[in-house]
């Protein structure tokens, strides 16, 4: 199905409050394009493996709505095309008596549907992470004999290709303490590629848990394009934060030389005390997807009892790695 695109430029202070005068007019679900900087918290919560450079912002923004075309030409629709616009317009110029909008343009467009769910794949193409080269699963390597390691990665619907900082820390600390037949769990799975690259690096054994449901599909899927069996990689769906059973399926007490995690700091402050219970004596706990409240993971890290052993940052991201003593 086809859209018309209705686009308004206007400044960011006045972008939400038109979208709300806007509401009533059925314009819902606003699209809104500007060059503001992510906030600290946005950047935690909402970090995405897709990154680009921020611009510099101009105070520019564009709402874009979006309404469904019909098929062909239609005299009805052309006309009620008209009196939204005009409405839109009128509305602009009410709020123009007290708040500054900008510009205050409108453009119409036709846009033909996309399926997002693959239009992603033009952002993601075949990097390295020191000697590991990572590879969407529908592409050619360029020099697989190249790098000692090759991931074939196809992230889904499902977090993690290897290009967001976070995920990088996690590989390199992964790749430097694991040792042969350990065994490992991932919390946060996503799709899969820390557990993948863990059994590459020389693990036994890796679990994986996670809230989203996609993520079993998609890492066994990935396990697949890279040789991995199903006995060596096992995902359990759930929150292991609250849910005792998942806790037991995984193995329970002391059952992994190393417990991985890349989420955001609250929630790993949280998991903390659950993943302290699940690591062996003499393991370790690798912490990652922390941009801000890094002292407050340390602190929750050295009240159960562990000790830091290292602290590595990329950009703005840092991630822990602590050592459960004997």
């Amino acid at each position: 199905m086809d859209f018309i695109k209705i686009r308004i430029k206007t400044n960011t202070l006045a972008a939400d409050i038109i979208i709300s005068s806007l509401y009533d007019l059925g314009l819902e679900g606003a699209e809104i394009e500007d060059k503001q900087p992510l906030s600290a918290m946005e950047k935690e919560q909402m970090f995405v493996d897709l990154t680009l450079d921020e611009p510099f912002d101009d105070g520019i923004a564009y709402l874009n709505f979006y309404l469904e075309a019909c098929e062909g030409q239609d005299e009805g629709q052309d006309e009620s095309l008209s009196i939204l616009l005009k409405e839109i317009n009128d509305e602009l110029n009410g709020l123009r008596d007290f708040l500054d909008i900008g510009e205050g343009s409108i453009t119409v467009s036709e846009v033909k549907a996309l399926d997002w769910s693959e239009n992603w794949k033009q952002y993601f193409r075949q990097f390295a992470v020191d000697d590991i080269l990572i590879v969407p699963s529908w592409e050619e390597a360029s020099s697989p004999n190249a790098h000692q390691y090759l991931l074939r990665i196809d992230p889904g619907a499902a977090f993690g290709t290897g290009k967001h900082e976070t995920t990088q820390l996690c590989i390199r600390q992964l790749k430097k303490h694991i040792k042969p037949g350990q065994r490992l769990l991932d919390i946060g799975c996503g799709s899969g590629i820390l557990g993948i690259l863990s059994l590459m690096f020389g693990a036994k054994l890796v679990y994986g848990t996670d809230l989203d449901p996609n993520a079993l599909a998609v890492t066994e899927e990935n396990c697949r394009a890279n040789g991995i069996l199903p006995e060596q990689l096992k995902v359990f769906i759930g929150n292991i934060i609250s849910d005792e059973q998942i806790f037991k399926a995984v193995g329970g007490e002391e059952s992994f030389d190393i417990v991985v995690s890349n989420i955001i700091a609250e929630v790993l402050i949280m998991l903390t005390p659950v993943a302290y219970r699940l690591i062996k004596k003499g393991g370790l706990l690798i912490f990652s997807g922390i941009y801000e409240n890094e002292d407050k993971v340390v602190a929750a890290l050295i009240a159960v009892g562990m000790k830091i052993i290292e602290i590595n940052r990329q950009g703005e991201w840092v991630s822990v790695t602590a050592l459960k003593e004997s």
